[in-house]
């Protein structure tokens, strides 16, 4: 449940992040459902702006609207970056100008960022969620990054960064301690908000309200580290850390390899059950067009092998289409259930074939 205030505020927030000028044109690729457009449907029009809006965004609709509209501003998921990206890179469409660019919804893969900067995007990365009215966080830009390699902004610009001035306080805590961690850029914790741009609570669940407010903070449910310069990371979900033999493994660390792929479009990685270690990752991934068929699990795997611990190499590689909300977000509960029905499906057949064990 929302107030006026924390739209107006967040509403005004919007503006002071973004870098709103006089009379922006901003292009709408973000669904307005969500987070009433993350309270941009205001914040356009308390800067005199113009609302250029798509009935389906799609690479050659996007690249359309910028250039006929000359948009200077628009707002979308990773997803989406990446199949703009995508899209330029079979049509070989350009920008006739920069277009500024802030994108949240899940963590953006380096690479994603590193190719959407290539084509003359300029990337700010947020981070927030509805409970928050939107965004809180944001990955403000130092100008000495400027000169750093292409492949390192892209990997500081992945960062969620510090909170927004609209953001009362924002910490990596001990989920049981509510004790900040160390900036030592490996220690996890949960992050937790507060502040007059809190939600009023979820719509007649109490139990949930008080769940997701206790100790007078908003509980994310994301885990992330500190860096030493104070700017946050996510590492994931808390219910979709892999636990593995008793260490922690990121699916989002596994998720920006696989993204690093010239073949990969879209990558997710779930945990499926282990009698040995407990947990494994298990990655889907979707391969781009021109790519099936032509791309083995085995390939990806030795791919991930070079790039990471070995215990963090998924042991499994499925194939086919990932299944996005209308914001671009993976539904992982719904890769889990493919998961767990494939588990189930090779243990029956084990067991028709007289062998008992799981």
């Amino acid at each position: 449940m929302y107030h006026h205030r924390g739209t107006y505020l967040n509403s005004l927030g919007q503006l002071l992040t973004f870098g709103f000028g006089s009379a922006p044109v901003y292009l709408w690729t973000l669904p307005m459902f969500h987070c009433n457009g993350w309270c941009f449907a205001w914040a356009v029009a308390a800067a005199g702006g113009t609302h250029v809006c798509l009935r389906k965004a799609a690479a050659d609709t996007i690249f359309d609207a910028i250039s006929r509209h000359n948009v200077t501003h628009m707002c979308c998921a990773p997803t989406a970056l990446n199949f703009v990206v995508e899209g330029a890179e079979t049509s070989g469409a350009t920008l006739p100008r920069p277009v500024e660019v802030m994108t949240a919804g899940a963590a953006p893969p380096a690479a994603v960022l590193r190719a959407s900067e290539a084509l003359g995007f300029r990337i700010r990365h947020v981070y927030g969620m509805v409970e928050m009215h939107g965004v809180i966080a944001s990955c403000d830009w130092h100008p000495e990054w400027d000169d750093l390699p292409a492949e390192e902004r892209a990997r500081i610009r992945a960062r969620q960064g510090v909170r927004t001035v609209l953001c009362d306080d924002m910490q990596v805590l001990d989920a049981k301690t509510f004790v900040p961690v160390p900036a030592d850029g490996r220690t996890m914790g949960e992050v937790m908000m507060r502040g007059s741009v809190t939600m009023k609570g979820y719509f007649k669940n109490p139990s949930a309200t008080d769940k997701a407010l206790a100790g007078g903070w908003y509980h994310s449910g994301d885990l992330a580290i500190v860096h030493p310069d104070g700017y946050i990371e996510l590492r994931d979900r808390s219910n979709d850390i892999i636990i593995s033999g008793g260490e922690n493994i990121s699916s989002i660390e596994i998720e920006d390899v696989l993204y690093s792929h010239p073949a990969v479009s879209c990558a997710a990685v779930i945990a499926i059950a282990h009698q040995r270690w407990g947990e494994v990752p298990c990655a889907f991934v979707e391969l781009k067009p021109s790519y099936e068929g032509r791309v083995t699990a085995d390939e990806i795997v030795e791919f991930c092998r070079g790039r990471m611990a070995k215990f963090k190499v998924p042991g499994t590689v499925k194939f086919g289409a990932i299944e996005r909300t209308a914001t671009g977000k993976v539904q992982k509960f719904k890769l889990r259930a493919t998961a767990t029905a494939g588990l189930r499906s090779a243990l029956s057949r084990k067991r028709r074939n007289g062998d008992e064990r799981p």
